[in-house]
């Protein structure tokens, strides 16, 4: 079986720097502390410590952040060469020299940073732990978020797109769920893959965001019904993304994004997008075209599961659900006005 290498957009990277999970606390009782303390004490490989916080991610259920720290690692252990790094070893000299062996492959600022946060965060609990003593090493090397490239679409190019004659197959299937994602006001993908049949129930979609756990209610609308009909699924599930829903779910979701991508890739050749076209871009698109149509900040800000500022977040709970319902629709009429639908592929 083909392996599929994880790796991540710099829209994703851009949305995971700023994503406090990378500096999270990491949950565990005081016997497994203990225990795990001693254990890993007497090997100061600072790829264990590296092992123990993934390991300690999955447990809490935070997956997605595991396979950040795990690409991490990895991008470590290739500057490395092979060779074990002690927790000793992790000084600014190696550190900036990490980080010219980065930049020298190719990798973005925000890439480097992304690297550069991780093994900070877990350097920093092994200080904490009383492993080393802070030394800091990352003090000469750029750990911030610099600005990135335009990362959405105007509405021109989202009717191109929705318009391309595109016969039954893999192409039309990524069209077709990064428009769904723009119909639902950027859904993310993860979110999709993982959406039931349940889900759908009085004209209403509702889920909850694997990422925030925050719930939020659509109106389902007659463009996202013609989608799902395109897509019939033998399981609970409303797309046919994930087919076991075992062990195995989270692996065929990623496999599935990365298709879904390398595709949407070859369509924003096609077409001529203003920039990379990526599932991510959905999102984004949403709401700068909401922002266009003067729909209010705050409204788009709720429509899309923003809530971390506390005086948006004060606001956002007064604001009447069909509001974002309204300002949905009119985004969505606003696409096929003058535009024909997407040929049933």
């Amino acid at each position: 079986m083909a392996t599929i290498k994880f790796e991540l957009s710099e829209q994703e990277l851009l949305s995971l720097l700023k994503n406090e999970e990378l500096t999270l606390t990491l949950k565990q009782n005081n016997t497994d502390k203990e225990e795990n303390q001693q254990e890993l004490s007497k090997n100061d490989s600072f790829f264990a410590y590296f092992e123990q916080d993934i390991e300690l991610l999955k447990n809490n259920g935070k997956m997605r952040t595991a396979e950040t720290y795990r690409t991490a690692l990895n991008s470590l252990k290739r500057f490395s060469g092979g060779k074990t790094l002690s927790v000793c070893e992790i000084k600014s000299p190696l550190m900036q020299q990490y980080e010219n062996y980065m930049l020298a492959k190719g990798l973005s600022k925000n890439s480097t940073s992304f690297y550069m946060r991780i093994t900070r965060a877990v350097y920093n609990r092994c200080v904490d732990k009383g492993i080393t003593t802070e030394m800091h090493p990352f003090r000469h090397v750029y750990t911030g978020v610099a600005k990135t490239m335009k990362r959405a679409l105007s509405m021109k190019s989202i009717q191109i797109i929705q318009q391309m004659q595109l016969p039954p197959g893999p192409k039309a299937f990524a069209r077709d769920i990064f428009l769904f994602s723009f119909y639902t006001r950027g859904m993310s993908f993860v979110d999709i893959a993982y959406l039931e049949k349940h889900n759908i129930s009085n004209g209403f979609l509702t889920y909850q965001r694997k990422k925030t756990r925050q719930s939020l209610t659509i109106r389902w609308e007659p463009a996202m019904q013609k989608i799902v009909d395109r897509y019939p699924s033998v399981n609970d599930f409303l797309f046919p993304i994930i087919k076991d829903s075992g062990q195995k779910a989270r692996s065929q979701y990623r496999n599935m994004l990365y298709q879904v991508n390398t595709q949407l890739a070859e369509i924003g050749r096609e077409v001529g997008t203003e920039v990379k076209l990526t599932m991510y871009v959905a999102r984004h698109s949403w709401a700068s075209i909401a922002m266009q149509m003067n729909i209010p900040m705050d409204i788009i800000s709720r429509g899309m599961g923003h809530d971390s500022e506390s005086t948006t977040r004060i606001y956002l709970k007064s604001l009447n659900n069909s509001q974002l319902d309204e300002a949905n629709s009119k985004i969505i009429q606003a696409l096929n006005t003058k535009s024909k639908p997407a040929a049933d592929t």
